[in-house]
């Protein structure tokens, strides 16, 4: 797997997703595995696009589930061809929903799978509409656990402030090799 900063990686095509990660639980370990068959049915390289810190850490300052390297660890373990890990700053912060549009676009992505709730560029100006104005935008559905609830970062920082650590590596899944 190789590691890119924004700006940084130009593919002739790719399928890409793109989220906050933080965890790669379970229910992010589901749509990447489906990027990753995805991208083997085409032949083409499996991208996925993510944030340090993650974007409710950096607003929220809610604590990180798995700091950068970890992360890039466990998506090498997922088979993803490149990660691209964006910097969540001011910055950042400060890009154009239509300056985000043009960095995918360097990704000649076929398709980009994400969540229903996606949002990008400043204000989170840029949704799901602006994004499948250009792109073939895909979501998944959230991911239940066998209780029936929502997988979730959110719900596995509640578990460990619980004290509910069993519970929460569960959620996180077992990554070795």
């Amino acid at each position: 797997m190789h590691s890119c900063s924004p700006y940084t990686l130009f593919l002739p095509s790719s399928i890409v997703t793109i989220g906050a990660f933080d965890g790669v639980h379970l229910g992010h370990q589901a749509l990447i595995r489906k990027v990753v068959e995805r991208a083997k049915t085409f032949g083409i390289p499996a991208v996925v696009y993510t944030f340090d810190p993650p974007p409710r850490c950096y607003f929220q300052k809610v604590p990180m589930l798995t700091p950068p390297d970890e992360k890039l660890k466990r998506l090498k373990h997922l088979k993803v061809d490149y990660a691209i890990l964006a910097r969540f700053d001011e910055a950042y912060l400060s890009r154009s929903a239509e300056s985000f549009i043009e960095e995918l676009q360097m990704l000649n992505p076929v398709e980009i799978w994400v969540g229903r709730d996606f949002r990008f560029g400043r204000n989170r100006a840029g949704g799901l509409d602006e994004l499948s104005a250009v792109f073939n935008v895909k979501t998944i559905d959230p991911i239940c656990c066998n209780c029936g609830e929502t997988i979730s970062s959110t719900r596995i920082r509640s578990l460990i402030a619980a004290g509910r650590l069993e519970e929460a590596r569960e959620l996180l899944g077992n990554m070795k090799d």
